[in-house]
């Protein structure tokens, strides 16, 4: 292979040591300054999940772009008006019937069997894990903040299905990683029994030798990079170590940074690891379980006392709106983190779709499900929208219509999925 021809991907698999960087404009980079090229920025999908729906009196926008107005559960994303597609009225056909079949669904959109036998439909996220898995290093984070549970709900459907979202086929889902530091070695390579050893110290030298080697731009981004592995890495190191100090610490085979007693460190130290694999092009897509359906996490912070799943039930009370309100927060500090980490002439978020969705509005099915996007799919998703479609028909505001469209606009275009044949219009 001709040396000015070398890709990124083949570069940095050259460098040894599991070298994880931020994409790069400079696609050829042996030849100097002179010989600098640009290429195409990667697309990357995430979605994070709130089970047992949201509060639907402060749910809402008005508007579009800097002038669109957003209800009191949205507030926190009131700065970027202008990266999102807040979508009001998709309609989940198949996620009727109670908690758990509500849930298991929720990216598939397939017909979940009753009874022992589990079975669904493979996610969308993992179609598209499957489309770019030559591409990158870990075909995809499945992370979750709440641990899942067993047996069998009322309805006589798995609890299997209240647990998960992403589905490698229809009687397999992924397993969750609950852990961040876990999260973090299967992105990186970790191979101490803690964290012990900066990674940093591995890559350093070679990430210092390719700094002499690309454009200015690259240079600064790497710096960057670095920056923010080492903030997040010490982050994880404090949290083990407060880990350790507690008696109650349970004695893993492999001990690890534990999981945050509040929700909102777990919630952000989770997001730090999506924005980490987005930001190196170690992974594409992601999924975020930040509270499962009949969820049991507890909120002392927000000064109340009983569990998420109770609450929902009176889900137009203070108690079930701050609950919602927190869960949107930590959406919006993943899009803050994305749209900090510049890429060529646009930041990460503008070359990804984060959505944030629940599987249901009210009355605990899925005939209006509450979605948001932000990010534009370098410039193939148009943003800054307020898109309502509550009275088109059940035919024409399909959730896996908007996954049709979503998966289209990364390269990947299916005949159909899920119970739609049709892109979902005005998308």
């Amino acid at each position: 292979m001709n040396a000015q021809n070398l890709s990124r991907r083949v570069m940095l698999q050259g460098l040894g040591c599991s070298v994880a960087m931020p994409w790069l404009e400079s696609a050829q980079v042996w030849g100097g300054e002179s010989t600098v090229t640009k290429t195409k920025s990667p697309q990357r999908f995430a979605c994070m999940f709130i089970g047992d729906g949201i509060s639907p009196p402060h749910w809402w926008s008005k508007g579009d772009g800097a002038a669109m107005e957003l209800g009191d559960s949205l507030q926190s994303l009131a700065p970027f008006k202008e990266k999102l597609n807040v979508i009001n009225g998709l309609f989940n056909q198949h996620g009727s019937g109670g908690h758990a079949k509500c849930t298991g669904n929720i990216l598939s959109g397939a017909d979940l069997k009753r009874g022992r036998e589990i079975l669904g439909g493979v996610s969308m996220d993992q179609k598209l894990a499957r489309h770019f898995a030559d591409e990158t290093f870990v075909p995809s984070l499945v992370l979750g903040c709440e641990q899942p549970v067993s047996g069998f709900h009322e309805s006589q459907y798995s609890m299997v299905y209240a647990s998960h979202i992403s589905w490698r086929n229809p009687s397999s889902p992924i397993p969750i990683e609950l852990y961040p530091s876990l999260a973090f070695d299967s992105l990186f390579g970790t191979k101490a029994s803690k964290l012990q050893a900066s990674i940093l110290d591995h890559v350093l030298e070679q990430a210092n030798d390719l700094k002499r080697q690309v454009s200015n731009s690259d240079r600064v981004k790497i710096d960057e990079y670095l920056t923010s592995v080492r903030e997040t890495e010490r982050r994880l190191e404090k949290l083990e170590k407060q880990q350790d100090k507690s008696p109650a610490t349970p004695n893993l085979q492999r001990p690890d940074a534990g999981q945050p007693q509040d929700f909102r460190e777990y919630a952000r130290l989770m997001s730090d690891m999506i924005a980490l694999a987005f930001q190196t092009d170690r992974s594409r897509i992601a999924t975020l379980l930040m509270s499962r359906d009949l969820s049991g996490q507890v909120y002392p912070f927000l000064d109340i006392r009983d569990d998420h799943h109770s609450y929902s039930h009176s889900n137009t009370g203070r108690e079930y709106q701050s609950i919602v309100k927190c869960h949107v927060e930590q959406y919006a500090y993943l899009i803050r983190r994305l749209s900090e980490m510049q890429e060529g002439d646009a930041t990460v978020l503008d070359n990804s779709c984060l959505m944030f969705v629940s599987e249901h509005w009210n009355a605990h099915n899925g005939r209006r499900v509450p979605c948001i996007l932000a990010g534009g799919l370098g410039g193939a998703l148009k943003t800054g929208r307020s898109l309502d479609y509550l009275q088109a028909g059940n035919e024409n505001r399909k959730l896996c219509s908007l996954y049709l469209s979503i998966m289209d606009r990364m390269g990947l275009e299916l005949p159909e999925f899920g119970d739609a044949t049709e892109r979902l219009s005005g998308v």
